[in-house]
Formats: structure tokens, C-alpha cells, sequence
């Protein structure tokens, strides 16, 4: 189907552009949600007719828009979920979960705006993309922690905290259990100078007693 765009549509078009997309998604997302029109005489008429108050007021949303995206730079929300030793979510969390959480940081957003391709099922920072208008985007950081201490470390260090932490430096029991073996078997073993000189003793007396039953 061929619709006129009445804004910008990302790795679609400009507004005012003519674009041919599937029918389902004119009839389903985009008509119904004011982003487009059926491509026809009276509407391309009707599209020039209002072009440069759509253009205007496109222009101030966006101004809108950038002011509000300079406040959220370098925004970071934490959440506290449940998870796995291995990092891994007991469940997942979603653009409703992130857009609840930029709006409790003072920035009201919808789902819709948060571009997300699969739901995080993971501990640690993901970079999320925020749609404020549809020239203008801003990249937040989502970090998913067990507890808000873990969120803290996480922000400092960039990096998930899994596993249970019992000190700042501790050696797990079967590392050094061989570490302590290889250093035992490294280790030459301690004769004495009395040993020595036994064994040398037995090996002479061995000998004489073979040259005399010869």
C-alpha cells in the first residue's frame, strides 16, 4: 500500500514522503496511530493544504524534545530482580518495566518509545534507546541488579556482579588445594647425611655379599 508520512518514520522515510509499506502494517499501526495517510488525490491535496503547520509544530515538538534529552544525558535507572548465580534473570524485564523506570526518574515516556528488539533476561547495564520525538533519540543505561548495593558496584565498575562475593580477596577452597599440592610435589624431599650414608653402606655390603658367593 502507498501511504503519505506525516512524520519521520525511521528506515522508512521524511514527513511528506511517499512510501510503499505492507498493507497490515498501514491499516494496523500507522494510519491508526496519526503517522500516515492513505496515499490519494484528495489526501495528498488535503497533505499540502496542512504541510506547513504539520512542519511548524514538528519543529517545536522537536526543540521540545531535544531540551528534554539534554536533561536525560547520561541517565541511568536501576532495577532489583531476582536472579541466578550465573546472571541469568528469574524472568525478564521489558519496555513497560524501563519506561516506568525513566518516568520514576522524573522523565514521563511511554513503552512505545522504548526501542527494545528482545526483553533483558540478564544482570548487568544495557544501553536502551529512548524515542522522544522521531528525530530525536537518547541512549539510557538500564542496570539490573540483585540489590541496590549491587546496582552501585555495577555502575562504578561496568560490569555484572554474579556470583556470591564473601571478601575482596578470597582464594575458592579447590583452587588452592592444588595450588598447596603443586607446590608439595615441586618440593625435592630432605635426605639427611645419615640416610646417605646408610643407603651407601647397604648398597656395599650387597655387593660384597654377591662377590663371595661367587
Amino acid at each position: 500500500m502507498q501511504i503519505i508520512l506525516l512524520e519521520r518514520i525511521e528506515k522508512l522515510g521524511q514527513m511528506g514522503d511517499l512510501v510503499n509499506v505492507k498493507t497490515g502494517y498501514a491499516r494496523n499501526f500507522l494510519i491508526p496511530q496519526g503517522k500516515a495517510l492513505r496515499a490519494n488525490k484528495a489526501n495528498m491535496e488535503r497533505f499540502e493544504t496542512e504541510r506547513a503547520h504539520r512542519e511548524a509544530s514538528n519543529l517545536e515538538r522537536r526543540k521540545d524534545a531535544e531540551t528534554e534529552a539534554a536533561k536525560m544525558e547520561g541517565l541511568a535507572v536501576s532495577m532489583v530482580r531476582a536472579a541466578s548465580e550465573m546472571g541469568q534473570l528469574f524472568g525478564s524485564v521489558t519496555s513497560r518495566d524501563i519506561a516506568a523506570a525513566v518516568s520514576d526518574a522524573g522523565f514521563t515516556i511511554t513503552r512505545s518509545q522504548v526501542i527494545m528488539d528482545r526483553s533483558i533476561k540478564t544482570l548487568g547495564l544495557t544501553e536502551t534507546r529512548i524515542r522522544l520525538h522521531p528525530e530525536v533519540f537518547i541512549t539510557i543505561i538500564v542496570n539490573i541488579a540483585r540489590s541496590l548495593a549491587e546496582a552501585e558496584t555495577q555502575l562504578k565498575t561496568g560490569v555484572a556482579v554474579t556470583g556470591e562475593v564473601t571478601g575482596d580477596d578470597v582464594t575458592p577452597p579447590g583452587v588452592e588445594a592444588i595450588a598447596e599440592k603443586a607446590v608439595t610435589e615441586a618440593e625435592p624431599e630432605s635426605v639427611s647425611p645419615g640416610t646417605t650414608a646408610e643407603v651407601e653402606l647397604d648398597v656395599v655390603s650387597t655387593e660384597a655379599a654377591v662377590v663371595a658367593e661367587t
